[in-house]
């Protein structure tokens, strides 16, 4: 599942990280693949992501192998992640010039052995660039977080655009699966407006659990942890555990 959004600040890498985290405490064996130069997602879950470290841009560039990057999330159990590096940052060029470069990702995927996962979820960096084209190919459906204020929608044609053109031309599997409402404040009316206009665009593929703002989950990654073990008791902990238990039985519905 690739998890994905132009705009930044909509909670791409706190979701990602946070749904992993929760899914993966409840017994789900789950690989976060962290595609954003930042690292943040790398951060949360207390990984080492700094230059010397085997990371994903030597998977897209390099051709090494994925199973050679991946390495355990130290605070939970069944937790995996294929961290990023800032060279990560100069791959949008490298790229360019790379044979097959939109799924690159896509061929990582497939050479390595997924069977043991349950869940890989692709966090993108905030750009339509080659590294998010690279998640779109190498995933089968797409989670996109929206946040709950005046912009949320603008933007949102563009990277529906995008969707339709990978799917035309190199990932026909791709569907918009899940779209998740983020930093929604129950105190404004502007929150609930924007909500209801995501759910009478975008029906049921619209979670109906809400993440709300919470100081918490802004906090935990600088204690490199998810909300989840930094705060289990907290809103956004407890949104997030109910996001995933949702899209969990979203999923075993779908199989069946």
């Amino acid at each position: 599942m690739t998890i994905a959004n132009q705009k930044g600040g909509v909670g791409k890498t706190t979701s990602s990280v946070n749904l992993a985290a929760s899914l993966a405490m409840h017994g789900a064996q789950v690989l976060v693949v962290d595609l954003d130069p930042q690292g943040n997602a790398s951060t949360a879950l207390g990984i080492d992501h700094h230059a010397e470290v085997p990371s994903i841009y030597d998977v897209l560039i390099e051709d090494m192998p994925l199973a050679e990057i991946v390495v355990p999330a130290p605070e939970i159990p069944n937790l995996f992640c294929a961290p990023a590096t800032l060279n990560l940052a100069g791959a949008e060029i490298e790229l360019v010039s790379k044979v097959a470069r939109e799924s690159r990702l896509q061929r990582a995927l497939e050479a390595y052995n997924k069977e043991k996962f349950d869940y890989v979820l692709i966090d993108c960096p905030p750009s339509l660039g080659l590294l998010t084209v690279n998640a779109l190919v190498g995933g089968d459906e797409l989670l996109i977080p929206i946040q709950c204020e005046y912009y949320a929608l603008e933007g949102l044609g563009q990277l529906i655009r995008t969707v339709d053109l990978v799917k035309a031309h190199l990932n026909p599997t791709l569907s918009v699966s899940t779209i998740l409402l983020t930093m929604y404040d129950a105190r404004t009316r502007l929150a609930a407006q924007v909500a209801e206009d995501v759910r009478n665009h975008f029906g049921d593929v619209v979670l109906s659990t809400v993440i709300p703002r919470s100081v918490r989950v802004s906090e935990a990654p600088s204690y490199g942890q998810s909300v989840m073990t930094y705060d289990p008791g907290s809103s956004g902990a407890l949104a997030y555990s109910e996001a995933a238990s949702e899209m969990a039985h979203r999923g075993a519905g779908a199989v069946q």
